[in-house]
């Protein structure tokens, strides 16, 4: 089959087109015809080996057609969507003709969208759906704040937000992108900044109930002013730097906030089903209009490096995905 191989660590130009053997599904796995897939940013990690030693074929998602379940589960033919469960990281992944996952961690899928369209999906609004409605609890009315809105990951987190009823704040470091952020539903549209919280505070005397943190380290305490009492933070991603940083927990955590922090990598878990994320029903709102998942870009496969330099340029402004000919 072909694959797009880590040849070494390092830039873009890494990322080779090869032939390689098929693989073969143990038991408790499922062979995928890949017809598309989202790229993310963890791929990026994972070619420059920031992330140690992980799998020469990269990807963490995919959609496509079952080639094989040895478990007889899944017929031939049947759509899927996947998702982590070591793709990319432990075993091979989805930059291939053909990725096996373990049945845990693939979903069965029911729709007329298109192959670029639905690997649109899956990782970012699987994420998005765990950390607003499972770790923030948000219910209708309640405000949240999503840093890193403009990510692919925001916006969903933007979509599912408001499709719950919620009043969100979007923050973008870009205020070219004020305008796409309200399109999706943010009520209120704040440029992003460090001390944020100060901000913040202004607008919302009594503070926000919840903050979605995609900027990771560098901002959760600031975020962690900003809720009120008994609100709510979590991180679920490390768009503003990866790098530790030091903090006393008498100075830094506020009385009566909640920190929680959520990967996707969790997918598969006995504590994190899959199985538990709706994915039916969040496809049936793309379908419908309710969600805007549509990629903002589709590379073909053997694009591959252009799309990781658009991805590490901070200019994709949405998902990127790709499709497999």
């Amino acid at each position: 089959m072909r694959a797009i191989v880590i040849e070494q660590f390092g830039g873009p130009e890494q990322l080779v087109l090869k032939d390689i053997p098929d693989p073969v599904p143990g038991k408790g796995d499922v062979l995928i015809r890949v017809k598309a897939f989202g790229i993310n940013r963890a791929e990026t990690y994972f070619r420059r080996g920031l992330w140690g030693d992980v799998a020469r074929v990269s990807g963490i998602e995919c959609v496509g057609e079952v080639a094989l379940d040895p478990s007889g589960t899944l017929a031939a033919g049947a759509r899927v969507a996947a998702l982590m469960g070591g793709m990319g990281r432990t075993r091979n992944g989805s930059y291939a003709e053909l990725a096996v996952v373990p049945a845990s961690n693939v979903l069965p899928i029911h729709s007329e969208l298109g192959w670029p369209e639905l690997a649109a999906i899956p990782e970012c609004y699987a994420t998005a759906w765990s950390c607003v409605v499972e770790q923030l609890r948000l219910e209708a009315g309640r405000r949240l704040l999503v840093r890193g809105a403009t990510s692919a990951l925001g916006q969903a987190a933007v979509n599912i937000a408001r499709g719950l009823g919620g009043r969100v704040i979007a923050t973008t470091r870009r205020p070219e992108r004020e305008h796409l952020l309200r399109e999706i539903g943010a009520e209120q549209v704040v440029i992003e900044s460090d001390d944020l919280s100060a901000a913040i505070r202004k607008r919302v005397p009594a503070g926000l109930d919840a903050v979605l943190d995609l900027l990771g380290n560098r901002t959760f305490a600031d975020s962690l002013r900003m809720v009120r009492r008994h609100g709510q933070v979590c991180v679920a991603g490390f768009l503003g730097g990866s790098e530790p940083v030091s903090f006393d927990v008498l100075t830094t955590f506020a009385p009566g906030a909640t920190l929680s922090f959520f990967a996707s990598v969790m997918y598969g878990q006995p504590d994190y089903p899959l199985t538990a994320v709706p994915l039916q029903d969040i496809v049936e709102r793309v379908e419908r209009g309710v969600y805007h998942a549509r990629p903002v870009r589709v590379f073909s496969f053997d694009e591959l490096p252009d799309a990781h330099r658009l991805m590490e340029s901070n200019q994709a402004a949405g998902k990127l995905v790709a499709v497999v000919d």
